[in-house]
């Protein structure tokens, strides 16, 4: 390790109760980003730093270390998920100074995140925030096996991200608001990740067996809890000062779509895996028209990228005009989450005239054409006076004819009042 990589890391890392200097971040970051440059003794010398018994030395030593995991070559966590322990600090406390106990509490929480981070890269083999998105990116692409492996782990992270739990008037220095500022733009990306799993999970469930479907309904609830814990850290953003455009959007599922996925758990367990029980049926399929051919209009995906949904086997071909329903793009060009910037002139952010206000939920009209051959006619008894209906809005025209192809369409009209291209 250089001299002038050495002298960073202690500048870095000094006892001064201000963030790390970013001209001290800069320097190791050329450092690790040479060709061939060693890293593990940059590792050393900053989990020695970690070693301190004062606060605000371990604590901009973690900065220091994130930052590099964030900006750095991916030399740098790798290095880190080899190592047999990283960061000990589950009972770090500094007693010398009163706004140590605050800030302990913090130390021990970020050293856990940032041991699952280094922990995800070891069971994945790769980082999951800086790996492609979008159709062909690595979420979107895997197989049932792998996203049941994947997806726990990605939750797990997540989990001790969001575990940070700071108030806004507990960000009262520099070093823990860079800190807060590292977690943001990791959330950010480790959720585009996340989403976009759970997206090729509910793509694939239906062809699952039960084992496999109970385990994805598993994390799929799982993955609703965290989505409204994160739109709690995002408030949190919001009021420490990160600019508004910066900060997506977050709404819930319906649930009407978690009650149907159960619903299609419990026909399996009930062993009729070949037709859906005619009381789904019923409920999902109020008329079956002579021609499969089914317009509708709908929102705009959830965090949908303005691509077109490409055909699916199952239903034959799905039509749906600036849809792609991942996060695959969720960056921000002032934040620099991913490899190149995202133009702001690429983004398109609804108006309120393209909108309607139901219970809440914000609509952005596109249509769908749906056209399946894979399954035959049902003739469905006429009900007298049947009306089906989802938030005030008659969804008499809102189907396809099977289970699949209707979810699929559900799922895809989430709303959305964040929405960027995908490149």
């Amino acid at each position: 390790m250089g001299s002038s990589a050495s002298k960073a890391a202690l500048g870095a890392t000094t006892d001064e109760p201000t963030e790390p200097e970013a001209k001290h971040l800069a320097d190791l970051i050329r450092y690790i980003n040479g060709t061939n440059m060693s890293v593990e003794h940059l590792a050393d010398v900053l989990s020695e730093k970690t070693r301190s018994s004062s606060w605000v030395v371990v604590f901009k030593a973690l900065v220091t270390v994130h930052h590099l995991m964030v900006h750095g070559n991916e030399r740098f966590i790798q290095h880190l998920a080899s190592r047999h322990s990283l960061f000990t600090l589950h009972n770090f406390l500094d007693k010398s100074v009163i706004e140590g106990y605050t800030m302990s509490t913090f130390i021990r929480r970020y050293s856990k995140f940032l041991n699952e981070k280094s922990l995800a890269y070891r069971l994945i083999t790769s980082d999951i925030t800086k790996t492609k998105r979008g159709m062909d990116g690595m979420m979107r692409t895997m197989d049932t096996k792998q996203l049941l492996n994947t997806l726990p782990v990605i939750q797990t992270q997540f989990d001790a991200l969001l575990n940070f739990n700071a108030n806004p008037d507990e960000l009262t220095n520099g070093i823990v608001h860079a800190a807060f500022m590292l977690l943001f733009k990791d959330s950010l990306r480790l959720f585009a990740a996340y989403n976009e799993g759970i997206l090729n999970l509910l793509d694939k469930y239906f062809d699952m067996r039960k084992n496999q479907c109970k385990e994805s309904l598993d994390i799929y609830i799982k993955f609703l809890e965290r989505t409204t814990k994160l739109v709690q850290f995002l408030k949190v953003a919001e009021q420490v000062g990160i600019d508004q455009n910066d900060i997506p959007y977050l709404t819930q599922a319906p649930h009407s779509l978690l009650e149907a996925l159960k619903q299609h758990l419990a026909s399996l367990e009930e062993k009729n895996n070949s037709l859906l029980p005619y009381s789904l049926q019923h409920a999902l399929i109020p008329s079956i028209p002579n021609n499969p051919v089914v317009k509708a209009s709908a929102s705009s995906a959830w965090f949908a990228a303005h691509k077109p949904v490409g055909a699916r086997q199952q239903c034959g071909k799905i039509i749906a005009n600036n849809l792609d329903g991942s996060l695959a793009s969720l960056v921000g060009t002032d934040l620099n989450l991913g490899e190149s910037p995202v133009n702001r002139s690429d983004m398109k952010w609804p108006q309120p005239s393209e909108m309607e206000i139901a219970d809440g939920m914000k609509w952005q009209l596109n249509t769908y054409t749906c056209t399946s051959t894979l399954w035959k006619h049902i003739s469905v008894p006429s009900v007298p006076h049947m009306k089906f209906e989802y938030d005030g809005m008659d969804l008499g025209s809102l189907f396809c004819s099977d289970l699949y192809s209707f979810l699929n369409l559900h799922f895809y009209i989430f709303c959305q009042t964040w929405e960027v291209f995908c490149p």
